[in-house]
């Protein structure tokens, strides 16, 4: 095994079982049934639903069946992104791992340690027969990462435990104990066609370059949607040539901002040399712009050698390039009550040409529900005026801050005493399942903590291999303090 060395070593087994497993949101039924059999070869109660989430449930050590249960929570999904040049089924073929220094990272792939160090995690902690310990129970979801769709359906009345510990922070010495809700929404434009002009050659639009990130954690990061640039580029195009737009597409998740955005468009042969002088002049604008968040944002056009024989009416383009605009994206408005916080955003993560439709997708985020709603409400008028839909989904709650948490005191005090300072306690501008699963069991007293991690949602997703470390035996201390 790659990971054969590292420490801690059933942690990173684990994790190196998991990556060997497709699990894809909407894919994960071959890592539930793993996560089952493991149950099963420990001889532990498990349950798998229908949305295949999976509930393993640990007795007490002896001497601890007074303690007030726990649960270990996470989430069996993960982001699928790969870099154009790889060639990688994310529904057939394992995570190529790499040890880079401290970092575990993969082969121009997400790795997925959000959230699979979480199961592996659990999956370790419930095979350790050394640690004195309260009753365990190990909840791990699905689909989290399209919309909490997985927690949405468990029943929540299952949990035993009043004490909840979410595995899916990625910054070490951070607790998180209250995030934002959120709704994903997509514009559908219906497409009109028209006969492609005889005399007009096909050209590729690319936007490429971009860090990305995720939508949540990273949008303050003010870092470049490459949806949202190929708007701008085409609004100009619309503006200089004559032209039509065949196809436009960007991004593959929602929740993810989006790195590259292609657009294949037509016009005159004899304007190929300054459509390349625009893109060129973008390609500085937008470096410039984006001197900060961005590294080496490029902007190029490219003659196509196939062509097609219908391309969208120039209304319908214009449509498109309205809509691309208007639609929000970044920060909408920073907290007043607690510094730093974004408190409601949105990202046009996906922008997607079908064959009589583009579907242009965002992640909608607020901890402030009315101006959740006010966004989705403006995303409602945009596509009134193009003459398009508006579908909603994964739409779920924020998660409130529990002023009085006697979770959060233990886990405070027990890192305290490992580390020799406290840990920062802050709400975050990104979803966590504790909001739905807090709205369905009001009782439980939730706190979220996680290893070192960077750039999740990209190809240059890493997690911190001594940071793991740290925070595995910092999980095995604070369960043995819980279990008092």
């Amino acid at each position: 095994m790659i990971t054969s060395g590292l420490k801690p070593e059933r942690v990173f087994y684990y994790f190196e079982k998991l990556s060997s497993i497709p699990r894809g949101s909407g894919n994960e039924k071959a890592v539930s049934d793993y996560c089952k059999s493991v149950a099963e070869e420990l001889n532990l109660f498990c349950e798998q639903d229908e949305a295949n989430n999976i509930l393993i449930r640990k007795p007490a050590s002896e001497g601890c069946e007074g303690a007030e249960g726990i649960i270990i929570q996470g989430h069996l999904d993960m982001v699928c992104e790969k870099n154009k040049d790889v060639q990688h089924d994310f529904k057939t073929d394992p995570l190529k791992l790499i040890i880079d220094g401290d970092y575990l990272t993969a082969d121009r792939t997400t790795l997925g340690g959000d959230d699979g160090i979480a199961v592996a995690m659990g999956l370790a902690l419930i095979e350790d027969n050394e640690i004195k310990h309260p009753e365990i129970e190990l909840l791990f979801t699905t689909d989290e990462e399209v919309g909490m769709n997985g927690a949405k359906k468990f029943d929540a009345s299952k949990l035993k435990g009043t004490r909840l510990i979410n595995l899916d922070s990625e910054e070490e010495g951070i607790f998180i104990v209250s995030c934002c809700g959120g709704a994903k929404a997509t514009i559908n434009l219906p497409i009109v066609k028209e006969d492609t002009p005889k005399e007009f050659v096909p050209v590729e639009i690319k936007i490429s370059g971009l860090i990305g990130g995720h939508s949540g954690s990273d949008i303050n990061l003010q870092r470049a949607n490459a949806n949202k640039l190929m708007g701008r580029v085409l609004r100009q195009i619309a503006k200089t040539f004559y032209y039509r737009i065949e196809c436009i597409n960007g991004g593959l998740m929602d929740n993810a901002i989006t790195r590259e955005c292609t657009a294949v468009i037509y016009l005159p042969v004899e304007d190929m040399e300054e459509l390349e002088d625009l893109c060129l002049q973008f390609e500085e604008i937008f470096n410039k712009e984006f001197v900060v968040s961005e590294k080496a944002i490029r902007v190029s056009a490219v003659r196509k050698a196939d062509s097609s024989d219908k391309v969208m009416t120039v209304e319908t383009a214009n449509k498109l390039i309205y809509a691309l605009n208007l639609i929000p994206y970044g920060v909408i408005d920073m907290s007043l009550e607690i510094e730093g916080l974004v408190e409601t955003s949105n990202n046009l993560g996906i922008v997607k040409t079908k064959e009589d439709v583009v579907e242009m997708a965002s992640a909608v985020r607020s901890s402030v529900a009315t101006k959740k709603y006010n966004v989705l409400e403006q995303l409602q008028m945009i596509s009134e005026l193009i003459g398009g839909s508006l579908t909603l989904r994964g739409e779920y709650p924020g998660w409130e801050y529990k002023k009085d948490s006697k979770l959060r005191e233990i886990c405070v005090e027990t890192y305290k005493e490992m580390f020799g300072h406290k840990p920062k306690i802050e709400a975050i501008h990104a979803g966590l399942e504790c909001g739905l699963l807090g709205a369905k069991n009001p009782k439980l007293d939730m706190i979220s903590i996680g290893p070192e991690m960077h750039d999740v949602h990209t190809t240059n997703e890493k997690i911190s291999i001594s940071s793991v470390e740290r925070m595995w035996k910092y999980l095995k201390f604070t369960v043995e303090r819980l279990a008092k």
